[in-house]
């Protein structure tokens, strides 16, 4: 082997080496990937069981069913008469409420519209609210801009503006 075709060899070798780790990479994070819907939008598009997403929305109003345990079945609304039953084996966050904005995370049982969901996030307070669901809540007519003391996106002083995530443990 010449001194020309060793170094090729080590250029493609190298070449492959960082494919291989590209590719992985990709691989890795499609697996990750959970896409956010409301109640809305699964109207229109199911979901196949086996897709993980995150679901978000209002718990409705009288819809909280505390089960056996730490079981509780809730329904998630965008404000239209479209609502998923989700239920939830856990800790709830103390914030969880009625009325308040809630984003979920995990799967639709195989055979049925339950969504099972292994994580929970709730707002901070009652003016927060995730950008893309108080979006979708405006394009609706069902949020508007100031609504509550600082309007969705603001905060008064002192407060911060974040989400409790609770997981469930297996």
């Amino acid at each position: 082997m010449t001194r020309k075709q060793k170094r090729l060899a080590v250029i493609a070798g190298g070449m492959g080496f960082i494919l291989a780790a590209v590719l992985l990479v990709m691989f890795a994070f499609s697996q990750s990937v959970a896409y956010f819907y409301m109640p809305a939008d699964l109207a229109k598009t199911p979901v196949s069981p086996e897709t993980r997403i995150r679901l978000g929305g209002l718990v409705g109003e009288g819809s909280v069913v505390r089960g056996t345990g730490s079981t509780v079945e809730f329904a998630v609304t965008d404000g239209s008469t479209n609502a998923v039953k989700v239920q939830y084996t856990g800790i709830l966050p103390d914030l969880f409420r009625e009325g308040q904005g809630v984003v979920t995370e995990g799967m639709f049982a195989a055979g049925t519209n339950v969504f099972v969901a292994d994580t929970v996030l709730a707002k901070h307070d009652e003016t927060y609210m995730p950008k893309d669901v108080a979006d979708r809540l405006k394009s609706q007519g069902l949020w508007k801009e100031g609504q509550g003391r600082e309007g969705p996106g603001k905060q008064s002083p002192g407060k911060e503006s974040q989400a409790q995530e609770v997981k469930a443990t297996p």
